[in-house]
């Protein structure tokens, strides 16, 4: 019978476990391994780090044993990194990078600076001026941390439609609100204050049906044309109509400036912002037609989270509210929408 050597299976060499590699890539390592790059060999390295050229080479050797790669070519004079070094140097210096820019943002959070400062504006609100004010609070600078960089605080803008916008506010999703139509009923814990007045005005298009109709029309002359109305963004609380008549004919869209749109090709007609009509009808685009028993102003509300743990970012904005040049551009500086 013939007998079987038996064999024994091959011994394969595992890479370290994960945590011995996790353990070796050290902030230290990383700075490290970029000195040698920069410095083009272990001994000027080790001149500019402060040590001796034992105990670097016994660094670099602990670490490549930890990653279970070779990291130099030392077949040279020069320490050329291999190609698994030259990985470890693009990657490791990206993380330092990281790492810096992690450790100034805690600090200036430290500061009283929010992480995040998330904001809900209504279609109604000009969005020229709103992001005037974002280009000024990028421009601020946190001059408490040591390198005077900017602001940890990262904006959320949120763009919504009536009751969608109280609701951003009131479920937590948002911080302020700007563009609050009428007086909301806001629950404990959220502030408000007026923004302004806007008037609203019926316009349509001059070839539309309403254009030569003598004014002021009654509202049972306009419930017979077709109405352009923006779709409320609430999800959860009732949603809000807006100079709807019973029956009318509705043209729902998604923003101010579909609305606008639709309205200058005469698929309907609708109340916008005056200072959004100014242009278009100096321009022959629309036509402005006077109404009876319709309301033609609407008071707009700016409201946000309140109490003793205010942070910085919140704080600015509501002190630019606060100015009546910001909130009468706010309600005004529709110039430069893009249609």
């Amino acid at each position: 019978m013939a007998s079987f050597k038996r064999l024994e299976p091959e011994r394969l060499c595992a890479p370290p476990p994960m945590t011995d590699r996790r353990h070796a890539l050290t902030p230290e390592a990383l700075e490290m391994m970029d000195t040698i790059a920069r410095t083009g060999s272990f001994a000027a390295a080790a001149r500019e780090l402060g040590k001796v050229p034992s105990a670097l080479t016994y660094s670099v050797r602990q670490l490549e044993e930890s990653l279970d790669v070779l990291l130099f070519d030392r077949s040279s004079r020069q320490a050329q990194p291999t190609a698994a070094g030259t990985e470890l140097l693009h990657e490791g210096r990206r993380l330092l990078a990281q790492m810096d820019a992690v450790a100034n943002r805690v600090q200036r959070v430290a500061t009283g600076w929010e992480t995040t400062l998330a904001i809900a504006v209504d279609n109604i609100v000009a969005p020229r001026a709103i992001f005037d004010l974002i280009e000024a609070f990028y421009a601020l600078r946190c001059t408490e941390s040591p390198d005077a960089g900017p602001l940890p605080t990262r904006l959320k803008l949120r763009n919504e439609v009536m009751a969608g916008t109280v609701e951003a506010l009131t479920t937590g999703q948002v911080d302020l609100a700007i563009g609050l139509a009428g007086s909301p009923s806001l629950p404990q814990g959220l502030e408000c204050a007026p923004l302004g007045t806007l008037e609203m005005l019926l316009a349509v298009a001059p070839h539309h049906p309403l254009a030569p109709l003598p004014e002021p029309l009654s509202m049972q002359t306009v419930a017979q044309h077709r109405i352009i109305a923006m779709a409320d963004t609430a999800q959860r609380m009732d949603r809000h109509t807006f100079g709807i008549q019973p029956g009318q004919d509705v043209l729902t869209v998604p923003s101010l400036v579909a609305k606008l749109e639709a309205q200058i090709r005469g698929l309907g007609c609708g109340r916008l912002p005056e200072p959004l009509l100014r242009a278009h009808v100096a321009a022959g685009r629309l036509v402005v037609k006077r109404t009876e028993g319709m309301t033609s102003t609407v008071d707009l509300q700016y409201a946000w989270r309140a109490g003793p743990g205010m942070g910085r970012a919140l704080a600015w904005w509501l002190q630019q509210l606060e100015s009546p040049v910001t909130r009468q551009a706010l309600l005004e500086q529709h110039a430069g929408l893009i249609l």
